[in-house]
């Protein structure tokens, strides 16, 4: 990822609260509840374990790449399909950390280095200069597919909208139950929960626009 490192700091918080409350619903919620709250926990941890802005291995992009897409093809099989998107979306982020630095012209301009020896020192510091000025227009070419990456932003925008706006009636509905009288199923721990989960999916798809913004 691309940016400051406090943006990557932020998203892991983000990610392991998220995923820690998640897989804590996922062993005291309801039962309906607790196989989706223990998708959207994994999700999240590895959400932060992605942004963790210090260098990581060189083969911890494959690594998650493998992770994430072995987990976005068994819940498409098991019809998440919100969650297959999530986690083939980080499947395809984890790639993309890697494809900038095979672009071509990054090896060229690195290749040409090498014969800067025979020059003379002018042509020598002109061409480093050029070779050097090159190299930085290189890393900041966004990897990735850009209609690929258009396509989930476009996504995961409406999807933190539409949850968004979830939220509110929910919340309106249950305080006007609990006005009338009316039985919450679950009492209100139960709901407050259920709240607070959906709140967690609009932090991460929140999380996920900034990791697709900062590819």
């Amino acid at each position: 990822m691309h940016g400051p490192a406090w943006v990557g700091w932020l998203l892991v918080l983000l990610g392991v609260a998220a995923g820690v409350y998640c897989l804590a619903r996922a062993r005291t919620g309801p039962v309906a509840q607790r196989g989706e709250a223990r998708g959207e926990g994994l999700m999240a941890l590895g959400m932060a374990a992605m942004a963790w802005p210090l260098a990581p291995p060189s083969w911890s992009p494959w690594l998650f790449t493998a992770v994430f897409g072995t987990a976005g093809l068994w819940a498409l099989a098991r019809r998440h399909l919100h969650h297959a998107v999530g986690a083939l979306a980080m499947a395809y982020m984890a790639v993309a950390m890697v494809v900038p630095s095979q672009q071509p012209g990054h090896t060229g301009q690195m290749g040409q280095m090498g014969h800067l020896g025979t020059m003379e020192p002018m042509a020598q510091m002109g061409q480093a200069g050029g070779a050097s000025g090159a190299a930085a227009m290189a890393h900041t070419v966004p990897g990735g597919v850009p209609l690929l990456t258009g396509l989930l932003l476009v996504y995961f925008t409406g999807y933190v909208l539409a949850a968004g706006v979830r939220l509110v009636p929910a919340a309106g509905a249950v305080s006007g139950e609990a006005v009338a009288g009316g039985p919450l199923a679950g009492g209100p721990t139960a709901v407050a929960g259920s709240g607070v989960l959906r709140a967690c999916r609009v932090a991460m798809g929140i999380g996920m626009l900034a990791m697709l913004l900062a590819l």
